[in-house]
């Protein structure tokens, strides 16, 4: 970390930076950083099938440590000139989730609002509704309390007939669940076992995390979920972490969390008496997946290697369906949570239409898939042979 500061970026007192550009190959060519960077920290980047030493793991503590520092500065400084009490953000930091559950739990701001498409891609809310009231002079509407983005769920949406259409078209094998609390109860049970759930419903969330309609689900007490389905579903490295859904009533017991996070960007401790004694104890040489591997608390497939998450807090109002999926989860085990990742693979975006999810839901090692009402077991399905026809659909799209 000191030698950032005293090499790299030049940090005042309002958060303002500037960079010794000499370090970095953006400017005048496609790399990020350059043979100078790499002379500083003691070699070249990491190539992405590198085995992580504790040499990245030390530098990329680094740059989030002085990353948080730096949003800190700027928090403090807007507080200090405006003396406003809530503070909005929006823009690609904003989606570093660690820095976020800082800001929260520094009390800088009393209340703290993220766009949940902060990155670029949010900049097309932005420019509608700049035109809408400026262009249009249309009224601002806001309701006190009421966030406006309504859970971030403004995508597409496939309803049950036509999803079922589908289905028989395609003559696919499945089960029917019209009533909400049977679907629900029917996954939870599955879930409990230990099966991975694709789960496609409602409208796709906006921005780039899954929450709940463009999902999949597994029990977060599983101590072996974590690597299983890095490997065998995301086909990622399987010391990626995956992040909780939690019944919004529910998230104090297990998180150092005093405030919504529907969004899923704000990282929060898990609380002390959820962890595992001495599971913290130092670690010999650096051995990456040994550290992430050891069980930390009583939800360990979501609890990083600091004993913290990245939590989704789910109310009713704003997705009802996954509301009663975890509520019957939390009757069932008596656990309120799911890991909760994007319905996706490496490399891939995440689904938007049924057909998408079938072909991902077939190219990996899901258990179950549930399209709206719908669920089908992958072992039932017709023998996958058709791969390579719906890939070639899919690049033809």
């Amino acid at each position: 970390m000191n030698t950032i500061r005293e090499h790299i970026v030049d940090i005042k007192d309002d958060g303002s930076i500037q960079l010794a550009l000499d370090h970095f190959g953006y400017i005048d060519g496609l790399v990020m950083t350059n043979a100078k960077f790499a002379s500083r920290f003691g070699g070249p980047a990491r190539k992405p099938d590198d085995r992580i030493t504790k040499r990245e793991m030390d530098l990329a503590r680094s740059i989030q440590d002085v990353t948080t520092e730096i949003v800190l500065r700027i928090a403090k400084y807007i507080r200090k000139e405006t003396g406003m009490k809530q503070l909005t953000m929006a823009g690609g930091v904003s989606l570093n989730c660690v820095a976020n559950g800082v800001l929260q739990r520094s009390r800088i701001f009393d209340e703290l609002w993220i766009q949940p498409a902060a990155g670029d891609a949010g900049g097309a809310i932005g420019a509608a509704l700049a035109a809408y009231h400026q262009g249009l002079s249309k009224p601002r509407n806001i309701t006190p309390g009421v966030d406006g983005m309504n859970g971030g769920y403004l995508g597409p949406e496939w309803h049950a007939d036509d999803i079922r259409a589908y289905l028989e078209r395609e003559q696919l094998v499945f089960e029917t669940h019209e009533d909400e609390g049977e679907w629900a109860a029917r996954l939870a049970s599955l879930l409990a076992s230990e099966n991975v759930v694709g789960l496609f419903q409602g409208r796709m969330e906006v921005g780039p995390r899954a929450l709940g309609h463009r999902s999949i689900v597994a029990d977060a007490r599983s101590p072996k979920m974590q690597s299983v389905m890095n490997l065998k579903i995301k086909q990622r490295e399987s010391f990626r972490p995956f992040a909780p859904a939690v019944l919004a009533s529910h998230a104090h017991e297990y998180f150092d969390l005093d405030a919504p996070s529907p969004y899923m960007l704000l990282v929060a401790p898990v609380r002390e008496e959820k962890r595992v004694k001495d599971a913290r104890a130092p670690a010999k040489g650096d051995d990456l997946l040994s550290e992430v591997n050891r069980v930390r608390s009583v939800v360990p497939a979501i609890t990083h290697v600091d004993d913290s998450a990245r939590v989704q807090t789910v109310e009713e109002s704003t997705s009802p369906r996954f509301f009663a999926l975890l509520s019957a989860f939390e009757k069932e085990t008596g656990c309120p949570m799911l890991i909760n990742t994007s319905f996706n693979v490496r490399g891939e975006p995440i689904v938007c239409t049924p057909e998408d999810a079938y072909a991902c839901f077939m190219s990996t090692e899901m258990d179950y898939l549930s399209l709206g009402p719908f669920i089908l077991a992958r072992k039932a399905q017709p023998h996958w042979e058709d791969k390579a026809r719906w890939m070639r659909r899919f690049a033809a799209d």
